[in-house]
């Protein structure tokens, strides 16, 4: 199919004649248009990040910025949130694939996030035929149909939606502009708002979204300005965009104030999301001979640094008058053992209740079947009230508590094991398409997996990286393991009748990814390029 492209933009991978609707000049014309007005600054931020990631390594602890003491102590508020926004008690999430989106919709759940990024492989497929599928999905003509025949269909009342796009460090490696590739966020946020925003308020909702991986209140002030573009070029209020930001790396909890102030005319509020805030504090402080976390199991919403956080999170949105929402526990229901499912539905409840009696006012799940669960415990806590904004924390929450991180124990030879596994298991997947896996009764993302692979690298390279049974993890432990666990994974693959040829790749980059001397920072950037 021939397409006219903009001046200055090449797109390097096929279009499909069923993307006409969606890969247009004069959406295309608004992407390059962000791209030259936002890119330089991008740039700039990305190379920050590398500099702080340098004083960090170099002994520097992180603490709130004296220069937006102002913010901090200021008396302001988020602007109101339109109507379609005041309820969130439960969300759902998941990938831009049809099905999905159509079981979320209908979820019963009171908002959607659908997912460009973290659950999500980024595969040029997946992208442009996410598009399309939420193109159909806003209006109502998004229909699937299984190979049994089954077919799935949008309900009269489906959730609220809310789209997360790539985060900054993710370009768009098949589209450049001027010879330089585009940023995945802007991608994806500028073809789903030009061709989306008046039709979604004209059905009584608006242009929603969630903005992942920040790490300072500057990257939210580039995401506003961008907010700010899109608005003016097609012609709608400003303000008209809300955007809750997940608040994921542990960088970003010491500015989640600036950031809800950055935002302020288009805010909806913080996340709390903890696997990747877990995954952000062993790639921050991982040359720190004295930090060693745990292995993954043992790291709990209960845990003091990550309480810690929750809870400040919960009052620097209060105090500012923004929804608070809960992260997603990765439990999800467990077919054919009854046993194992009520002890998955009981973990789900008892999180759920935390949140809400913590004061969140929502929380997400990862799987239809859980939303029942969580809209029980968010109703006895709220009742009929939208949120708990009258819940004001008063505690103070600072670096002694975000930084104290505690345990350093157990790591155990089967929390190793488990690790690899998961590993390999989610980079064959991911390689071959799929970026949300569900895996031993848990559901798994690129959050997850990096916590997998971090871990692995952080137990090798740190003095305190010492099994229960006193051996120390190495290389030379790790390897074997990476080569009996791929076994396993490919017998279970094999088992549930999928292919199997990803997986000797993933236990290849599994192995350089956490036993490179070099920790990378993003799992997903080498596998990127990898892939077509």
């Amino acid at each position: 199919m021939a397409i006219t492209l903009p001046a200055g933009m090449q797109i390097t991978a096929p279009i499909k004649p069923e993307w006409e609707s969606i890969l247009t000049t004069e959406a295309l014309e608004f992407v390059a248009k962000l791209h030259r007005a936002f890119e330089p600054r991008r740039q700039e931020l990305l190379k920050a990040r590398i500099a702080r990631q340098a004083r960090i390594d170099a002994g520097e602890m992180p603490d709130f910025l004296p220069e937006t003491k102002a913010v901090r102590e200021g008396d302001w508020k988020i602007a109101p949130l339109p109507k379609a926004l005041e309820n969130r008690r439960v969300e759902i999430t998941g990938p831009v694939e049809a099905k999905m989106i159509i079981n979320a919709f209908n979820s019963g759940a009171d908002s959607y996030m659908t997912d460009f990024e973290d659950s999500n492989s980024p595969k040029w497929d997946n992208q442009i035929q996410g598009q399309v599928n939420l193109y159909k999905a806003i209006r109502r003509e998004l229909s699937f149909k299984n190979e049994a025949g089954k077919e799935y269909k949008l309900n009269d009342k489906i959730a609220t939606l809310q789209i997360r796009p790539r985060g900054w460090h993710l370009d768009e490696k098949h589209v450049t502009v001027d010879g330089q590739r585009v940023s995945g966020g802007i991608f994806d946020f500028g073809l789903v708002f030009f061709h989306n925003a008046k039709e979604q308020i004209a059905r009584g909702a608006g242009p929603f979204f969630y903005l992942p991986k920040m790490e300072s209140h500057l990257e939210a002030r580039l995401w506003n300005d961008i907010f700010v573009m899109a608005q003016d070029h097609i012609g709608l209020p400003q303000g008209t965009i809300k955007a809750t930001v997940l608040v994921e790396t542990v960088l970003a909890t010491f500015e989640m104030e600036e950031i809800l102030y950055e935002l302020r005319n288009h805010s909806a509020g913080l996340n709390a999301g903890r696997w990747d805030y877990i995954f952000s504090c062993i790639k921050k402080f991982k040359k720190n001979k004295d930090f060693c976390l745990a292995q993954r199991g043992a790291i709990t919403m209960e845990v003091p640094f990550m309480r810690a956080y929750a809870l400040a999170l919960v009052k620097a949105c209060h105090k500012r008058g923004a929804p608070a929402m809960g992260g997603m526990s990765a439990l999800i229901p467990i077919k054919g053992d009854p046993v194992a499912n009520e002890k998955a539905l009981a973990g789900i409840r008892h999180d759920k209740t935390r949140d809400a009696n913590d004061g969140f006012d929502g929380g997400w799940v990862a799987h239809p079947g859980l939303v029942s669960i969580a809209q029980e415990e968010f109703q006895k806590v709220l009742g009929d009230r939208p949120n708990q904004w009258d819940k004001q924390r008063t505690d103070t929450f600072g670096p002694k508590d975000w930084l104290n991180f505690q345990p350093e124990q157990p790591i155990t030879e089967t929390g190793l094991r488990n690790n690899i596994n998961v590993g390999i298991h989610y980079l064959g997947s991911w390689l071959a398409g799929n970026g949300c896996v569900p895996i031993h009764n848990l559901m798994e993302d690129a959050a997850t997996a990096e916590i997998s692979r971090s871990q692995v690298w952080q137990w090798v390279v740190s003095p305190k990286g010492i099994l229960d049974d006193g051996r120390k993890v190495t290389a030379e432990m790790v390897r074997p393991m990476i080569a009996e666990e791929l076994a396993k994974v490919k017998a279970t693959v094999t088992a549930q009748g999928e292919d199997t040829a990803t997986y000797d790749q993933a236990a290849v980059i599994f192995d350089k990814m956490s036993l490179t001397p070099e920790y990378p920072e993003f799992l997903t950037l080498p596998l990127y390029e990898a892939m077509e």
